[in-house]
């Protein structure tokens, strides 16, 4: 049987107890319904003493009858992939972004929105910078003399040399 003193879980026998850890509730879970279907507490009385609603014991029980013990492990909450940034969208972003080097995150992701996919500037700026197709720093500036341009990812100051403006 298990015991609740104040914060503390115990499982006790006729020879002894075993102290629970706050972190495990596989056994927390497993106690709760060992005393629901053996103990003869019923559903509703070991489900409240345990926090739990009868509807989610009732769940717990047929996990562990088809799964065993790690199905009373809590999964992964959340969305499981990326809804936004699909396979399709960042295809199209990268299209976008050879089509007109010039176009900003916030142009991209206006024509893609206005394409069907919806999709923050935030999440443009991201897909940019993981394939690496940051816009680049022209050195030579025609009629500027020398200037000083910060490095994207260093931020340190560099001084490009003075290049020929037919060059470019």
């Amino acid at each position: 049987m298990i015991e609740i003193e104040g914060d503390k879980r115990f499982l006790s026998g006729s020879q002894g107890f075993i102290l629970l850890r706050d972190d495990d509730e596989i056994t927390v879970k497993l106690a709760m319904l060992f005393e629901g279907e053996c103990e003869g507490m019923g559903a509703a009385k070991a489900a409240k003493k345990f926090g739990y609603t009868r509807q989610r014991y009732h769940q717990l029980l047929q996990q562990f009858k088809s799964q065993g013990a790690e199905a009373l492990k809590s999964k992964k909450r959340g969305p499981k992939g990326n809804y936004r940034r699909t396979d399709e969208v960042i295809r199209q972003i990268i299209r976008h972004r050879f089509l007109d080097s010039k176009a900003s995150a916030g142009v991209i992701a206006q024509r893609l929105v206005q394409c069907g996919y919806p999709i923050a500037i935030r999440s443009v700026e991201r897909v940019i910078s993981e394939y690496g197709l940051q816009k680049k720093l022209h050195l030579c500036q025609p009629g500027k003399g020398q200037v000083e341009i910060e490095a994207h990812r260093t931020k340190e100051k560099i001084r490009p040399e003075q290049c020929d403006p037919q060059s470019i």
